[in-house]
């Protein structure tokens, strides 16, 4: 195309011998004539190289998407498992499937209210029922052992925070990490006065914070062999006043604040997952 456009311009002239030896104009064209075919050469590596990328981006994509499927395979096979374990740790202590559906949908309640997205809101509604997964490895016996328990029954019991945050631990899913905090964090208290580490407020993950609440709610409305349920405006009372022995200053204030505004919905959660124990 520049080699045309030079000869179009000088045309057929003859070059004047104070213009310079011909040679120098040959010279000029052979290097546009050069020039013109390494940039030929160079539009087609540059088009070979988009059709590879092409190619390499549909099988990234590909490889990309084969292993989040089977990352979500294994995620979803884990949590079942770890799903169960929860379920058979909960028969263990005298609670039901229902009182872990109930937990889930009392956590997802606060998360709305505290503003989550709905992913996130998901993410703890399906994370909160592993808070207990830990009571798996607690001697039946201690479990079901009624009144107070003594220093070293006590500790045992306490263990099962630290056992379930043992068996969530090592995985990159975000389900199981939230899930891991929550065993861990789940009777940790706002004051400091909870356990395993005895935390004080923010130093509790979130999480934590609102399973510790959902938890706390459901054990004191539902019924067990050794005690009996309290009805939803004795445990609002209970929740919002204290009793001696569960205290305001256990729930972090802003989720207080929340329950308090939204305490129905918690009433109308137990209602609806009501199991045959309950009614």
């Amino acid at each position: 195309m520049v080699r045309k456009s030079v000869k179009k311009t000088i045309g057929p002239q003859r070059v004047n011998q104070d213009d310079g030896p011909p040679q120098s104009l040959a010279a000029a064209i052979a290097r546009i004539d050069e020039l013109e075919r390494r940039q030929k050469s160079l539009r087609r590596q540059l088009r070979e190289a988009r059709r590879a990328s092409r190619a390499a981006q549909l099988d990234t994509s590909f490889a990309l998407e084969l292993e989040r499927r089977r990352s979500l395979e294994l995620e979803e096979a884990y949590y079942d498992t770890v799903l169960r374990l929860t379920r058979a740790s909960a028969y263990k202590d005298q609670e039901t499937g229902a009182h872990i559906q109930r937990v889930s949908h009392y956590a997802k309640v606060l998360a709305r209210h505290l503003g989550w997205a709905d992913e996130e809101q998901e993410l703890i509604s399906r994370a909160a029922p592993m808070h207990d997964v830990g009571k798996i490895a607690i001697p039946d016996d201690l479990i079901r052992k009624r009144g107070s328990l003594d220093g070293g029954d006590r500790l045992v019991m306490e263990s099962h925070t630290l056992i379930g945050a043992s068996l969530l631990e090592g995985s990159n899913s975000r389900l199981l990490d939230m899930a891991r905090e929550i065993a861990l964090t789940h009777h940790e208290h706002w004051d400091g006065s909870g356990y395993p580490h005895k935390l004080i407020g923010d130093q509790i993950p979130i999480a934590g914070r609102i399973v510790m609440m959902s938890d706390h709610y459901d054990a004191l409305r539902s019924r067990r062999s050794y005690k009996r349920g309290i009805d939803h405006e004795a445990t609002y009372r209970i929740i919002l006043e204290g009793d001696g022995r569960t205290l305001p200053s256990h729930f972090d204030p802003k989720l207080l604040e929340i329950f308090a505004a939204s305490h129905k919905e918690f009433d109308a959660v137990f209602e609806q997952y009501k199991d045959e124990s309950q009614r």
